[in-house]
């Protein structure tokens, strides 16, 4: 992963390096090496997915994943005015970004080139409503005569395996178009929208009326999270952000406290010509 960028340094978490991984999980990914004796592949892939990776010139390694079991804690402030709680947008940061990075340091154990089909999950745990694991989970691949163009190897610009949520389908078109994934690019923020005074909601009883304060919150919101991706993608030299996701959570703290929720596929061109493949007419020969 690149280095985050959020309020006051927002996710300068340490890298944990493979070591940090399960001593389990590193036997698993010593039996993956090439060349073990009983060595396999794993893959959440789909049949359809695998194939056009394997098409666009990558050979899966193994599943790899991250894990953190992290406790968000609370936020003290004045709750009649719309602000971000930066503790806990700190908090969210940091926990998806240890999942992400040992999620990176399995696949760089392997030798991975990069990781495609990225799921970056939350589950909230019976140890109680505050404590949640963040989850990475996708598929180390091995660039396997695929050319990564002028950049000479297929590692982002910090050395890193690239990352993708992107699908089996559309990771090849990426490829066949001529541009390459770099890095999941992420931003968040948790923010409290203030209540209505009770004169308010009188005044605006039985009358179809924009509620101002809510939309620019929820505004401010959302162009937080979408700036603070976006600053991962620059400091990537990514040429642009795909498939981005603009996702809204609670995560049990209430109705006017939610997490915005930005995520993409960085993307750095492979060549200077890009030609899409046109679509083949397949032409049916039922009745």
């Amino acid at each position: 992963m690149t280095e985050r960028t959020g309020p006051d340094a927002i996710g300068q978490a340490a890298q944990p390096a493979a070591r940090d991984a399960a001593e389990d999980a590193m036997r698993r990914l010593a039996r993956l090496q090439p060349g073990e004796k009983g060595s396999l592949f794993t893959s959440d892939l789909t049949v359809n997915e695998f194939l056009l990776v394997r098409e666009a010139g990558f050979r899966p390694l193994g599943l790899v994943l991250g894990s953190s079991v992290y406790h968000v804690g609370l936020q003290l402030g004045r709750w009649s005015k719309n602000q971000e709680l930066t503790k806990l947008s700190q908090a969210m940061y940091q926990a998806r970004e240890l999942a992400m990075s040992r999620m990176e340091a399995e696949a760089s154990a392997l030798g991975a080139d990069g990781i495609v089909g990225v799921r970056l999950d939350i589950e909230f745990k019976e140890f109680g409503s505050d404590i949640a694991e963040f989850i990475a989970v996708g598929t180390a691949v091995k660039a396997d005569g695929a050319d990564p163009g002028p950049a000479g190897t297929w590692l982002n610009n910090k050395g890193r395996p690239f990352t993708s949520d992107l699908s089996g389908q559309e990771f090849w078109t990426l490829i066949r178009a001529g541009y390459a994934p770099l890095d999941l690019v992420m931003g968040s923020c948790v923010y409290h929208v203030a209540h209505q005074r009770f004169t308010q909601v009188l005044s605006n009883a039985g009358r179809n009326v924009e509620i101002e304060p809510f939309t620019q919150a929820l505004y401010d919101a959302r162009e937080l999270a979408m700036s603070r991706m976006r600053a991962e993608g620059e400091a990537l030299e990514a040429e642009g952000i795909v498939a981005v996701q603009l996702k809204q959570h609670t995560h049990g703290w209430g109705g006017h406290t939610t997490e915005f929720f930005a995520i993409g596929t960085a993307v750095r061109p492979l060549r200077d010509d890009h030609v899409i493949d046109r679509p083949t007419v397949v032409v049916g020969l039922d009745g």
